[in-house]
C-alpha cells in the first residue's frame, strides 16, 4: 500500500470508529430527555431511575465521542493537509460552529445535568438535557452540511489565484438538497442505534437471566421491561424512518451523482426499468453475471421514483466523465459499492424485526422465550403444548422467543453495523473525488508525508482506540448490571422458582 492508500485506511479506520459513538450521542441526549419529561409529567420513580441510567452511559458515550472526534479533526492536518488548503474555507466555519457546540455548549450543559440533581429547580434541570439534546442535533447538521458539500459541491467560488475553493453564503450552504436528504436519515439511524442498545440493556435485566413463566414484575423489573420496549420501539420507528428517508436520499444521490447509484447496483450499461439485484456474482468489470437474484424496475423506482424511468450505466457515465473532466478511470470500487449497500440494508432490516418480535413478544406482559408468550397460552403450559397447529405454532414462538433472548449481545451492533456500512457505500463510492467533481482524492495528501509516518500514526490510533473501546464496554457493563432505585433488589436476585426454566441469556 502507498501513502496514498494507507492515508485512506487511516481515515477510515478514524471516522469509523468515531462514529460508532456519534449516533448513540444524539439518540442516548433525545431519551434522556424524554425519559426525565415523562417522569416530570408522571411523578413514576422508575422513570427517573431510568433517566439517570440512560443520562450515565450518555456521559460515557459523550465523553469517548468527543476524544475520537478530535482526532477525526486533526488528521486533515496530519494527512491531507492539501485537501484542507483547498476546502478550509468552507469546512472552517461548519467546524467551529460544531466545535463551540459540543465542546462548550454540550458538555458545559452536559456537566449541569449530571451535577445539577437535587441543585437546580426541577426545570432548569430540565432544560439542561434538553439543551444538551438540541446541540447534538445542530451539531450534526452543521457536520452534515461539510460532508454534503463533498457530495455535490454548493455556495463556493473558485479563487483563481488560490485554487482554493471560498464559502460564497453559509445560509447558501445549509440549503444543499444532498443536506436535507442526509440529515433526517442520519438523525433515523441514530435512535435505531440508541433505541437497541436500551433494548438490549432491558431485555437483559428483565427477562434475559431467567425468563420464567407467570413470573410477576415488579420493582426494578417493571423499569427494565419499561426500558426494554420503549427500546424496541425506538427501534422500530426510527428503521421505518430510515427506509423513507433513504429512498429520498437515493433519489437525491441519482440526481447528483448517477455513479454512486450505478456502483450500487454494478450497472454497466443504461436501463429504463432497471431491476435491483438482492444477490448477484459476477465478473468485477461487469462484463457478464453469472446468477442475480432480482426485483424488476426496483432500482429505476429508488433513483428516480419511477418504475420506468432512467439508470444510467456506468460506462456511460464513464466516458462523459472523460469528456468534461479529461482521461482518468471515474469508476468507484464496485464490489465495496455493490455489497456495502446491501449490506447497509440487511443489517438495519435485521435490527427493525428485532425489535417488533420483542414488543409481539412482550405484550400484556408476557415473558421472551418462556411457553406463555405462545399463540395460544391454552395449547402451551410449561414448555408442553398440544398436538395440533396452534401447539406448535406456540412452540415456534417459544423458540423464537429463546432465541432472541440469546441474540441480545448482538443486537445493537445491527444499526451500528448499518451505519458503518451507509457510510463505506457513501464515501468510497464517491471515489475518485474527495469534493465531488471538483478535487481528486490524489491530490488532497498531505505533501512530503511517507508511509512510515502513516503507518506509524495508523498502529497508534488502533492501539489507543482499542483500549478505549475496552474501557467504554466495561462501563456500559457496569452500568447495565446495576440495579436501579438504590436499596431495591432486582427480579434476578431473587431465589428460583421451583421448575423454573433454565437462562437463555449468555453470561457477559
Amino acid at each position: 500500500m502507498d501513502t496514498l492508500d494507507l492515508s485512506r485506511l487511516q481515515f477510515a479506520v478514524v471516522t469509523i470508529y468515531h462514529y460508532f459513538f456519534v449516533p448513540l450521542s444524539i439518540s442516548l441526549a433525545a431519551l434522556t430527555a424524554g425519559l426525565q419529561t415523562a417522569w416530570l409529567r408522571t411523578g413514576r420513580e422508575h422513570l427517573r431511575d431510568l433517566t439517570l441510567l440512560v443520562g450515565k452511559l450518555l456521559m460515557a458515550t459523550f465523553a469517548v465521542g468527543v476524544v475520537t472526534g478530535l482526532v477525526q479533526e486533526f488528521q486533515f492536518g496530519l494527512s491531507w493537509s492539501a485537501f484542507s488548503r483547498f476546502y478550509g474555507d468552507v469546512f472552517g466555519p461548519t467546524l467551529a460552529i460544531e466545535g463551540m457546540l459540543a465542546f462548550f455548549l454540550e458538555a458545559t450543559f452536559l456537566g449541569l445535568w449530571f451535577f445539577g440533581w437535587d441543585r437546580l429547580p426541577r426545570l432548569a434541570h430540565l432544560a439542561t438535557i434538553w439543551i444538551v439534546a438540541v446541540g447534538t442535533v445542530i451539531s450534526a447538521y452543521v457536520i452534515l452540511a461539510a460532508n454534503s458539500f463533498m457530495q455535490n459541491p454548493v455556495a463556493y467560488r473558485m479563487n483563481p489565484e488560490t485554487g482554493r475553493a471560498e464559502l460564497s453564503n453559509f445560509l447558501d450552504l445549509l440549503a444543499n438538497p444532498v443536506l436535507h436528504a442526509a440529515f433526517p436519515h442520519t438523525l433515523a439511524g441514530a435512535f435505531m442505534t440508541g433505541g437497541a442498545l436500551l433494548m438490549a440493556i432491558g431485555a437483559w435485566r428483565a427477562w434475559g437471566r431467567r425468563p420464567v413463566a407467570g413470573r410477576a414484575l415488579g420493582g426494578d423489573a417493571t423499569a427494565w421491561r419499561t426500558l426494554a420496549r420503549a427500546g424496541a420501539w425506538v427501534t422500530a420507528v426510527g428503521g421505518a424512518a430510515v427506509a423513507v428517508t433513504g429512498d429520498l436520499l437515493g433519489k437525491v444521490m441519482t440526481d447528483v451523482q448517477p455513479m454512486k447509484m450505478a456502483a450500487a447496483e454494478a450497472l454497466y450499461t443504461t436501463e429504463t426499468g432497471a431491476p435491483f439485484s438482492l444477490f448477484a456474482v459476477g465478473s468485477l468489470d461487469g462484463s457478464e453475471r453469472y446468477f442475480s437474484l432480482e426485483i424488476p424496475y426496483l432500482l429505476s423506482f429508488l433513483g428516480t421514483g419511477d418504475i420506468g424511468g432512467t439508470i444510467h450505466g456506468i460506462n456511460d457515465l464513464q466516458a462523459e466523465y472523460e469528456q468534461v473532466y479529461g482521461a482518468a478511470s471515474y469508476v468507484p470500487w464496485i464490489p465495496v459499492a455493490y455489497w456495502s449497500f446491501r449490506l447497509m440494508i440487511g443489517t438495519g432490516v435485521l435490527a427493525m424485526l428485532a425489535a417488533a418480535a420483542l414488543l409481539w413478544l412482550s405484550r400484556r406482559d408476557r415473558v421472551p422465550g418462556t411457553a406463555v408468550s405462545g399463540v395460544n397460552d391454552g395449547a402451551a403450559n410449561d414448555g408442553a403444548a398440544d398436538d395440533g397447529a396452534a401447539g406448535n405454532l406456540a412452540r415456534l414462538v417459544t423458540t423464537g422467543g429463546r432465541a432472541l433472548m440469546w441474540s441480545l449481545p448482538v443486537l445493537p451492533l445491527l444499526p451500528i453495523a448499518a451505519n458503518t456500512f451507509g457510510w463505506v457505500f457513501t464515501e468510497t463510492a464517491r471515489q475518485p473525488w474527495l469534493a465531488f467533481g471538483l478535487f481528486r482524492t490524489e491530490d488532497g495528501v498531505s505533501p512530503g508525508l511517507t508511509e512510515s509516518e502513516v503507518l506509524a500514526s495508523l498502529v497508534g490510533f488502533g492501539l489507543l482506540y482499542g483500549l478505549l473501546a475496552y474501557v467504554w464496554f466495561r462501563l456500559v457493563m457496569h452500568l447495565a448490571r446495576q440495579d436501579l432505585g438504590g436499596s431495591r433488589s432486582a427480579p434476578h436476585d431473587q431465589p428460583d422458582d421451583a421448575g423454573a426454566a433454565p437462562s437463555v441469556a449468555p453470561a457477559y
